[in-house]
């Protein structure tokens, strides 16, 4: 099993999504990272379940336009 930690790039690729978009779930969406540095790592084990749990869910994004 690989397991390494992924940069912004690869994280953005695995996805499908841009890597603004990854900056942006860090911050609003609590998707989880590492800063080491300067830069931002993860751990594709911990963006699984992320994903799963429901963090990239669109349904967060609409309640915060919903309190608008």
């Amino acid at each position: 099993m690989e397991d390494r930690w992924l940069s912004v790039d690869e994280i953005a690729a695995y996805l499908g999504i841009k890597r603004d978009t990854v900056y942006r779930w860090t911050s609003e969406r609590d998707m989880p990272g590492h800063k080491i540095g300067r830069l931002w790592k993860f751990r594709k084990d911990e963006i699984d379940e992320w994903v799963k749990s429901g963090g990239a869910s669109d349904a967060k994004e609409d309640s915060k336009n919903d309190e608008k």
